[in-house]
């Protein structure tokens, strides 16, 4: 998707005048497809996207329609009112949610990295308890072996799969373990 190019994510700039009748047209085409990335989000995930409560109402009546013009003049509407939302934050959940933030992308590269450390190498795996001493020692270690043994035997790959989602799990936990110490220590000044 191309990017929305709006000052900091708020809105069309507040001269009209200078954008050409092209740009303009370019901008609400995007918004529209942007409104269709929105539309097509499950309940659970369009509660999490900050936005108005008429956006949030316009979605929801999008949904409702069945017929094809009456939702094509919907997501018009639902344009017309992203005119007014800041773009940025949403854009930015977006990203989140289809996992193309750089920072989503970094995280899945360093699962997959130590993954392949710890199959690699038997010393990985006492490096990777030492600094993640929270994880499950006996499940981290099966997995491995398990993942060997697929590889000498060519089976499918299901204790790599559950290899990187211990990881992940693991990693998600020291996060929320760091935040919560980062809290305690802020009480205590």
């Amino acid at each position: 998707m191309t990017e929305i190019y709006y000052q900091k994510g708020k809105g069309l700039p507040q001269n009209d005048e200078q954008i050409s009748k092209t740009a303009r047209k370019r901008q609400m085409n995007e918004l529209q497809d942007l409104g269709g990335i929105l539309v097509d989000l499950s309940k659970e995930r369009l509660a999490q996207i900050p936005m108005s409560e008429d956006l949030r109402d316009a979605i929801k009546e999008y949904k409702r329609l069945s017929a094809n013009e009456a939702r094509r003049r919907q997501m018009q509407y639902i344009g017309k009112i992203m005119r007014n939302e800041e773009i940025g934050p949403i854009q930015e959940k977006i990203d989140q949610f289809q996992g193309s933030s750089a920072a989503e992308t970094a995280k899945l590269h360093l699962i997959e990295r130590l993954r392949n450390q710890l199959i690699e190498k038997d010393d990985a795996i006492t490096m990777f308890l030492e600094k993640y001493p929270h994880a499950d020692v006996q499940q981290i270690r099966t997995l491995v072996r398990n993942t060997r043994k697929e590889f000498e035997l060519k089976k499918p790959p299901k204790s790599f799969r559950e290899l990187f989602q211990a990881i992940k799990l693991v990693l998600e936990n020291q996060i929320v373990s760091d935040d919560q110490h980062d809290g305690e220590f802020d009480d205590e000044d």
